[in-house]
């Protein structure tokens, strides 16, 4: 079972809307591992290799979280569960767009195999100022 794959399945794709939350959640057959619906899943509008330049260089590793912050900013769309507690085959979501996103990831081996969170430049708690 190969992580990035998984990355890159979950939380990659530049052609993703709003619109799209419950059929690629289905396609993707993105679940929790008890087959409940996951309260959020969020995709990076972009192409792989922008995403994995946070891993190879593009990114600030923080050594407190162990997390990769990228230094580009993303659109993302979040697919945030309607129901809570639904499970599968009845996840039904709303999709929202975000612009303008840092986004946080766990690098391994120069590629992302985790997506942590996402946040505003203005919300980088580093202590840099902006």
């Amino acid at each position: 079972f190969h992580l990035k794959k998984k990355f890159r399945r979950q939380h990659v794709d530049a052609k993703m809307t709003e619109k799209l939350c419950n059929t690629e959640i289905s396609n993707r057959n993105i679940y929790k591992l008890d087959n409940s619906c996951k309260e959020t899943n969020t995709f990076i509008l972009s192409i792989p290799a922008k995403v994995k330049s946070i891993c190879r260089g593009d990114g600030r590793y923080d050594e407190n979280s162990g997390m990769t912050y990228s230094t580009a900013t993303f659109r993302i769309i979040k697919c945030k569960l309607k129901h809570q507690g639904a499970r599968k085959p009845s996840c039904q979501y709303e999709g929202r767009l975000l612009t303008n996103r840092i986004i946080v990831v766990k690098c391994e081996g120069k590629l992302p195999v985790h997506f942590d969170r996402d946040l505003l430049p203005s919300e980088r708690n580093d202590g840099e100022q902006l």
